[in-house]
């Protein structure tokens, strides 16, 4: 091969601990986001995130270099509304529920995706993981039920369907160049959401100070935690990073502890450990994905 169509590739330990420190940069970044919402709202704040990412990703990457024909448009465009749709859910979901709790509550979307399109009899051990974790964060008291609001859980609910859908409409884009696929997606996203950021925040959305924080959002959030994980992809085996990920709610949980001084209830820890169990469980039992001769790089 050329040397210059040769991709870079990492050890696996670099792999792991750029994996690590890109869902410790996803959850802090997170986590000051929810900071935001008194100033400009969960609507403001995600319209600052996809916003700054698009332009980011635009500076990068110059998609306008690339052909788009009308079909991979439409992928695109279905791909961004859906990550435009998970983003906006999931920060309305977080002003009132637990980041942890609602990043449990997300990641049921594509662990129900992988364990449903699979249909082994061991993944059914998975599924009774996941609805005792479910059954571990429904309300059992009055307590309970004052601790965790059931609109958020809603949001946090629908923010894992469009998960979901974000894999079946991202697998849809393999065959578009990857810098065009996500700068042009975002920048879906961030249209669509940017009129309900205006509608929420109006001019507060131009004061300097909100506009500095939301870039270091957009930064934690994205910029940061997307260049690490294409270190990890050029390093780990996809079982491995499935392994990791899978520790994002807990990684939430200890983020929104740490830095937003959010108690959970020892039952939603333990919904937390059996969902992160169930997701590690499907990841290590998931059969090998065949293997492609190519040389396009992903």
């Amino acid at each position: 091969m050329a040397a210059g169509n040769t991709i870079r590739t990492y050890s696996q330990t670099l792999g792991i601990v750029a994996l690590i420190g890109s869902m410790a940069s996803l959850c802090i970044g997170t986590s000051f986001a929810k900071s935001l919402f008194d100033a400009v709202g969960a609507q403001g704040t995600t319209s600052y995130r996809l916003g700054f990412s698009a332009l980011v990703l635009w500076c990068v990457w110059r998609p306008w270099r690339f052909p788009l024909s009308r079909k991979n448009a439409l992928a695109i465009a279905s791909y961004g509304l859906c990550l435009g749709l998970i983003n906006f859910l999931f920060y309305m979901a977080i002003r009132t529920v637990p980041l942890g709790v609602a990043i449990a509550i997300e990641f049921l979307g594509p662990l129900s995706l992988a364990i449903f399109s699979s249909r082994r009899k061991i993944d059914f051990l998975w599924i009774g993981c996941v609805a005792l974790g479910l059954y571990l964060l429904i309300p059992q008291s009055q307590q309970d039920i004052s601790s965790i609001d059931p609109i958020g859980v809603m949001y946090a609910i629908g923010a894992g369907v469009f998960w979901a859908l974000y894999i079946v409409f991202g697998q849809r884009t393999r065959n578009i160049h990857p810098g065009q696929a996500t700068s042009l997606g975002i920048t879906v996203a961030a249209l669509f959401v940017l009129p309900f950021g205006i509608s929420h925040s109006g001019a507060a959305l131009l004061t300097p100070a909100f506009i500095v924080s939301g870039l270091l959002v957009a930064v934690l959030s994205s910029a940061i935690p997307y260049s690490l994980e294409m270190i990890s992809l050029r390093s780990l085996p996809r079982k491995t990073m499935s392994i990791l990920l899978s520790l994002e709610p807990a990684m939430g949980a200890l983020a929104g502890l740490v830095i937003l001084h959010e108690q959970l209830t020892t039952g939603q820890w333990l919904a937390i450990a059996f969902i992160v169990a169930a997701s590690v469980g499907c990841a290590m039992t998931s059969p090998a994905p065949p293997v492609v001769d190519t040389d396009r790089e992903n």
